[in-house]
């Protein structure tokens, strides 16, 4: 996806501030974070939404999860973290690359907004 912002990072093209990265993820610090601790989590497969996924994406899925603990246990989120991916205009999605965002280093409120 030539013009997708998440694919031009993942290429190198736009710089970013890598936390993690294997063959089927890549992990980077968010530019403007909303808790001490806020990094993206994205699949290197261009999937536009939640909406896009299929059966075949159900193991790339897994593994985006369990990334996701992976990197909460090394960056010391042991009293807990939140794990979002926004869906959809409403849903709050502003970029239409699937992506998860760990939140953590801060009590985390409910409702979130």
């Amino acid at each position: 996806m030539q013009e997708c912002i998440f694919c031009k990072i993942i290429a190198g093209e736009i710089p970013s501030q890598v936390v993690y990265q294997d063959e089927k993820v890549f992990a980077f610090k968010d530019i403007a974070p909303a808790a001490p601790i806020h990094i993206l989590i994205i699949p290197k497969k261009h999937i536009s939404s939640l909406n896009d996924l299929g059966v075949e994406d159900a193991a790339l899925m897994g593994h985006i999860v369990g990334t996701a603990a992976k990197l909460a246990k090394e960056f010391g989120l042991d009293k807990g973290y939140r794990l979002v991916s926004n869906c959809g205009e409403d849903g709050g999605q502003t970029v239409y690359h699937i992506h998860f965002h760990l939140l953590g280093g801060r009590q985390m409120h409910w409702p979130p907004g």
